[in-house]
């Protein structure tokens, strides 16, 4: 049965699916990738500072006042990315049908994503490595898991 290899980061998702050649070798094949927009850019490109952010300059008379300040706002954008990585993750590992599957997701977000998966999804699961390889070249891949 074939093995699915999926590397993420915030950014980018690919999959992968080893088969094995007439002669034995394993063959690496894409078989899914996307660029997520919301995972691109810093946090403070998605904010704007208009509608003042901070009304009176603080000086003597005067008084800061923040508005609408983003205290948890780069955490709560990080969950959500991971949500829909593990949702995409579910749908390919049920659509393939595969009896294992390898992971590959930046240390930051690794934890995350294996919480997020379905139980039958997250069993199937037998190597993952919290590192960031979804820019590594497709002939590399397979070096990392085995």
């Amino acid at each position: 049965m074939d093995t699915i290899i999926i590397t993420v980061d915030l950014g980018h998702f690919k999959a992968y699916r080893v088969a094995s050649d007439p002669l034995g070798r394993p063959i690496i094949e894409l078989i899914a990738s996307y660029d997520s927009i919301e995972g691109h850019g810093k946090l403070s490109e998605k904010l704007s500072d208009t509608a003042g952010r901070f009304t009176g300059g603080g000086g003597e008379g005067e008084v800061a006042k923040g508005y609408g300040e983003p205290h948890h706002l780069e955490s709560e954008i990080i969950k959500k990315l991971e949500k829909m990585i593990a949702m995409d993750i579910n749908a390919l590992i049920k659509k393939e049908r595969c009896e294992s599957w390898y992971l590959a997701a930046g240390e930051k977000i690794n934890n995350g994503i294996i919480k997020k998966l379905e139980t039958g999804v997250k069993a199937k699961l037998e190597k993952n490595i919290p590192a960031d390889l979804t820019k590594v070249r497709k002939s590399e891949i397979l070096r990392h898991f085995v």
